[in-house]
């Protein structure tokens, strides 16, 4: 819990941005969070929690007590012939929990393999992939109030769960601090491989019996041809939201561009943005030391030297751009800070 001051965030960050913190400090247990927040040294600084840095946009350095969560652990805290309960500190790395349940033969979450952060961020953000959403094996989520101190327990209604949304992102937003997330996951798999290239994959690996590691790996493999490792390129994954339009504005651009794709919702289109960008003529595009990547166009990268600044900016040209072709005005799924 030794603070460090002007910190280099450069490899809390998986876009590899050159940020700096004001203050920087760790936060191993729920003890040393609430000891940081109570530290009279820092009070007058603002806070900002960081986690595994897969979603966020450091657009320039930090002027406050960034907080690295760093709580792990997981805790089987009930079981039964059909459900396990898991108590999984926020701190841990989300992959590292996946591989854990499918070690254990634990079902829910093996179509979010690979998905790069920690157990913290995935409530946050409802996390989803391939059918499947976190908000669907969440029970609670436990969180410090920042100003307080104190703890709540959020029931899963109360996260209030959206598409790549929660009350965490709204309201709550910079409020709250999540320590751990209770999970319930089937003992008896209920297996989703109609999503994607799941089922060709299997096919593909030779899968003649299903089981959660041959969906997890199949899930790894797409994923690893699709994505860029940011060990490799500076990226945070899928940088926009797919938007959701209504039929009528669906029918109306599928009338100039029949191949657009669509996948029917409750309240009407949704659209893959990487489709939108792409017709857009933005894959491979580059930029300097940023541009956007050559095989998923919903992915912007940052090749070396680039800056958060610079990414955003970039991120606003492709809004522009395909909202004049497409009059869809893209959301951004990575925080800009």
């Amino acid at each position: 819990m030794v603070p460090v001051f002007n910190a280099s965030l450069h490899q809390y960050n998986t876009f590899g941005l050159h940020a700096k913190a004001k203050v920087f400090v760790e936060a191993r247990s729920v003890k040393d969070l609430i000891e940081i927040l109570e530290a009279k040294e820092w009070k007058s600084l603002p806070r900002f929690i960081l986690g595994g840095g897969s979603n966020v946009l450091l657009t320039g350095d930090i002027s406050a007590l960034v907080i690295h969560n760093r709580i792990d652990g997981i805790v089987e805290t009930a079981a039964d012939e059909e459900h396990v309960r898991l108590h999984v500190g926020a701190g841990e790395m989300w992959h590292d929990f996946v591989m854990y349940c499918v070690s254990k033969e634990y079902a829910g979450v093996e179509n979010l393999s690979l998905i790069p952060g920690t157990v913290g961020a995935a409530p946050m953000q409802n996390i989803g992939a391939y059918g499947m959403e976190v908000k669907n094996v969440i029970e609670t989520v436990e969180a410090i109030e920042m100003e307080t101190g104190d703890l709540r327990i959020f029931s899963n209604q109360e996260c209030q769960f959206g598409y790549r949304e929660s009350i965490f992102k709204k309201e709550l937003k910079g409020k709250y601090i999540i320590t751990g997330v209770n999970f319930v996951l089937n003992k008896i798999p209920q297996y989703h491989i109609e999503y994607g290239d799941i089922s060709k994959t299997l096919e593909e690996h030779g899968v003649k019996e299903l089981s959660l590691r041959a969906v997890s790996n199949a899930v790894i493999s797409i994923r690893r041809s699709k994505l860029p490792d940011p060990a490799q390129i500076g990226n945070a994954g899928s940088f926009f939201k797919n938007p959701e339009i209504s039929l009528g504005d669906y029918e109306r651009i599928k009338s100039k561009y029949p191949e657009i794709p669509g996948y029917p919702t409750d309240l009407g289109v949704k659209v893959p943005a990487g489709w939108l960008i792409e017709k857009s003529g933005w894959k491979g595009y580059r930029e300097g030391q940023v541009g956007v990547h050559t095989r998923q166009a919903l992915v912007l990268v940052n090749y070396g030297g680039g800056t958060g600044d610079q990414i955003r900016m970039l991120s606003q040209k492709i809004q522009d751009s395909v909202e004049s072709k497409f009059e869809i005005r893209l959301t951004p799924e990575v925080n800009l800070v």
